[in-house]
């Protein structure tokens, strides 16, 4: 599943683990769909970043991945939806998210 989180600032997509792991750290209940209000970003806001940061990086996983590519810490997969949140503060805009669902043809 894909979350898409939307704004009149802007629009992410990101995994929908992650996503819901990103709104409980807001104290938000992490169903998908949902929203906050603008005058409750600041807060949720704060929250986040503080779960973000208390959040260990992440730690190189014990057998190489095939890819040769690095792990992903939280705080990295965090800071696009931290941007859309800062902006949206600054806007005094809502945000919604919904699961984002493919185009079939």
């Amino acid at each position: 599943m894909l979350v898409r989180f939307r704004s009149d600032v802007g629009d992410i997509i990101m995994f929908g683990e992650v996503a819901v792991t990103l709104l409980r750290m807001m104290g938000q209940s992490g169903s998908v769909p949902g929203a906050i209000l603008a005058a409750d970003i600041p807060p949720a806001l704060g929250r986040l970043q503080q779960a973000v940061a208390a959040n260990p990086p992440a730690a190189p996983p014990p057998k190489a991945r095939d890819d040769g590519e690095p792990p992903v810490s939280l705080r990295q997969r965090a800071f696009p939806l931290v941007d859309l949140l800062t902006r949206a503060i600054k806007r005094k805009a809502d945000v919604i998210w919904e699961e984002e669902r493919p185009l079939t043809g």
